[in-house]
């Protein structure tokens, strides 16, 4: 097996030259055209003076291109620092000042952020020439080893400025080995994320391993899209978050959609609905998986094929084969299984650190290596993990905890909700109270408060029930399709 990613890149251009890396509207790129492609980026690189441990900032779009510039960059050493471009102006120059990268590619009609920090920059429509270039001569490529940094994936700056988790191949291919079910060679697989999220830049082992073809939706998404491509391009594995989802589901098309080379469906990043999963399930006609990590984590939790609907619905699963798994409380001590607790993990597949920041690695990362995730769960009796919120979202209403997470799970199955989030909101005399924000499922009929509190103290404890609600047409998403909930703060006043 290669050391390196970029060596797997031109295993498999050697022996499947033929096979589609990309797919994106139009426009196909073979194995054998993408080697060539990332060797005359390589060139480019080498003649502005871009070597080992230098950064390449990408302000593109998930496209051919950005993964031609991806794998280029790793080809000379150099460590890729991709921006989203539905950040902020001074979110992405923040990005741009702290990477300090020696090359900028900016896509079309954009310019760079920070121009003064963001180096030498090359603007997108003159990449085909660059991609066209000649190889590096023999020797010009420096030598390079597995621990070199490849990607800084930076988190997407809902808790404050982003931070920058890198990854490099030694860590790229440790995700490689625990991702399990989710990747078969020679997948057809949908991707719905943005390129700089972490299901991607550190997925470019795997998905380089296994000859994959990854099918891009486009930016913005959208369920026709979405529909047509599972249709016409071969589809083997798509994933999505909740709500995608659900308007792939109801949509007009979903009838004249055959689903039939579905290998398995992913699901994550949110509350899901039992009813979902079994609809998915049934719908589609194949295994549903859900899973959970982090952009600090790289790899941490799944479920299984075979699991039933409602294990997929309301856990994430169990750890994956080289993840050692922790539920502990505020002192760090192991608690017993059904107690909350917040969950830490280590494993070979985690962030090497933080770029550049010690300190909050330090926070994030202890001195045996376990990374506190910050996210809050519990361990039930048939070992999977079940989520109940972040310990930066909850809330404590007259003195009890609250989960906004385990409240939006009951919540998610009233039949007139569409979409739910909780937050807590000041209150003079509780301290917090829970703010429920619906989409309904008929926005002629909303559900009323009354029938909320009712189904959440049928199954939870009275305290958890939501104070406030607030019907909205929708939820706000964060760059990585996440619901905002800063914003529904700002909302609420």
């Amino acid at each position: 097996m290669p050391a390196l990613v970029d060596e797997l890149l031109r295993e498999a251009a050697a022996t499947r030259p033929d096979r589609e890396a990309y797919v994106h509207g139009p426009d196909r790129i073979t194995y054998a055209a993408l080697d060539r492609a990332a060797d005359g980026f390589a060139t480019v690189l080498l003649e502005h003076a871009v070597g080992r441990g230098d950064r390449v900032c990408l302000l593109l779009p998930s496209s051919i291109d950005f993964a031609v510039c991806y794998l280029g960059a790793i080809r000379v050493g150099a460590i890729t620092s991709a921006i989203n471009l539905r950040l902020g102006a001074t979110e992405a120059a923040s990005i741009v000042e702290r990477s300090e990268p020696v090359l900028t590619v900016v896509d079309h009609g954009r310019d760079a952020p920070a121009r003064r920090s963001a180096g030498a920059v090359i603007e997108r429509s003159d990449l085909r020439d660059a991609f066209g270039a000649p190889p590096p001569a023999d020797g010009l490529l420096p030598r390079r080893a597995p621990d070199d940094a490849t990607c800084i994936v930076w988190t997407s700056g809902t808790t404050g400025v982003p931070k920058g988790a890198v990854y490099d191949h030694t860590t790229q291919e440790a995700i490689s080995r625990n991702i399990g079910e989710l990747t078969v060679d020679g997948e057809r697989r949908l991707v719905v994320l943005p390129f700089p999220h972490v299901g991607y830049m550190t997925r470019m082992w795997d998905e380089l391993a296994h000859v994959t073809t990854l099918v891009l939706a486009g930016e913005p998404w959208s369920a026709t899209e979405t529909l047509r491509l599972i249709r016409e391009e071969a589809i083997t594995m798509a994933t999505g978050v909740p709500t995608q989802w659900s308007l792939v589901l109801a949509h007009p098309d979903l009838a004249r959609t055959d689903f039939s080379g579905l290998r398995v469906a992913g699901l994550g990043a949110a509350a899901i609905a039992p009813e979902l999963v079994r609809t998915m399930r049934s719908v589609l006609g194949c295994p549903v998986l859900t899973r959970y990590t982090s952009t600090e984590a790289g790899v941490t939790t799944s479920t299984r094929i075979g699991d039933p609907d409602e294990v997929v619905a309301t856990t994430v699963g169990r750890p994956a084969p080289e993840v050692e798994m922790r539920v502990v409380d505020r002192e760090g001590a192991a608690v017993e299984r059904g107690t909350v607790g917040e969950v830490i993990c280590r494993s070979p597949a985690m962030m090497r650190g933080y770029w550049r920041d010690p300190d909050h690695t330090a926070e994030v990362i202890d001195g045996d290596g376990f990374l506190h995730t910050g996210d809050l769960g519990y361990v039930g009796d048939d070992g999977n993990l079940r989520l109940v919120g972040r310990l930066k979202e909850m809330y404590i209403r007259g003195g009890y905890n609250v989960y906004p997470a385990e409240v939006e799970g009951v919540l998610a199955d009233h039949p007139g909700v569409d979409r739910v989030a909780i937050v807590g909101a000041p209150d003079p005399v509780l301290g917090e109270i829970g703010a429920a924000f619906v989409v309904p499922a008929d926005p002629a009929a909303p559900p009323t408060l009354d029938d909320l509190r009712d189904l959440t103290r049928s199954r939870l404890a009275d305290y958890k029930a939501p104070d406030r609600l607030v019907v909205v047409d929708e939820l706000p998403l964060t760059s990585m399709h996440k619901v905002d909930k800063r914003e529904l703060l700002r909302q609420l006043g």
